[in-house]
């Protein structure tokens, strides 16, 4: 039963469901445009570093059943909540919820221990724009509690050589992103950037790269989020849905 200070959340058609706070961290669309993007093949191990809720991991067990998926989280409360909403969802056998620092990796795992590694960090520097009173918001935001270069590094010592890691990240920090995945040995090899309509700006990317990969990047088809007004284009609300039907909608209340 889901308490006074959090909603239940229904995703993929109902097929995945989420506890989350009301007043703290909420998951975005970002989310799930990470989950879909990253390339995952049959029986891999995968790690999310800065789980959260567990959104991704629960996202990549639906998407991909064969998997084990890791979901790392420093935060004890939210640790707590992520391991509710797996055992929500009846996926103990395929995730895990650990209590950890990317900033402390060999606590974590092995090095060279998965094949995958998805993560979406903080991107705004401390002090920087408005910072939330609530603790949840603010290291899920903020670069407080490790940064891009932490986040990396920490997925390069976990990935095993030729593993891939996947991100998403703002559009404008594009440039800091390729560096520092280079710095890490993480090659970048494919890029997709993500647009809320045709006529703006780009105001994300995703990006994977392999660890220790050759030179070469592909560069996607943009990806458009909405199409008129507030209607998602085809490809997004197929992913909301969890299939290849299209939907107009973006979860609901349980």
């Amino acid at each position: 039963m889901n308490r006074t200070d959090e909603t239940l959340d229904a995703l993929f058609n109902g097929r995945v469901a989420l506890y989350q706070s009301r007043a703290g961290y909420r998951f975005s669309l970002d989310t799930l445009l990470l989950a879909h993007f990253v390339a995952v093949k049959r029986s891999e191990t995968i790690i999310d570093l800065g789980t959260g809720n567990g959104v991704i991991p629960l996202f990549l067990a639906h998407l991909h059943p064969t998997t084990k998926v890791t979901g790392v989280e420093l935060q004890t409360a939210m640790v707590e909540r992520a391991r509710r909403n797996v055992e929500l969802n009846e996926r103990e056998r395929q995730i895990r919820i650990i209590g950890g620092d990317v900033r402390a990796v060999k606590q974590l795992g092995a090095a060279a221990s998965f094949d995958v590694v998805v993560c979406n960090p903080p991107y705004r520097k401390p002090g920087s724009g408005r910072i939330s009173a609530n603790d949840e918001k603010q290291i899920a935001r903020h670069e407080m509690a490790g940064n891009l270069a932490d986040f990396l590094c920490a997925g390069s010592f976990l990935l095993r050589t030729k593993g891939r890691l996947a991100i998403v990240y703002p559009a404008v920090r594009l440039i800091d992103l390729l560096a520092a995945m280079r710095q890490a040995r993480i090659e970048p090899k494919r890029l997709r950037m993500v647009y809320s309509r045709p006529s703006v700006e780009a105001s994300l990317v995703l990006a994977e790269g392999i660890k220790d990969g050759k030179s070469g990047v592909k560069v996607s088809a943009p990806l458009v989020i909405y199409r008129r007004g507030k209607k998602y284009t085809g490809e997004v609300a197929s992913m909301i849905a969890g299939s290849n039907k299209p939907v107009s909608g973006f979860g609901s209340r349980v």
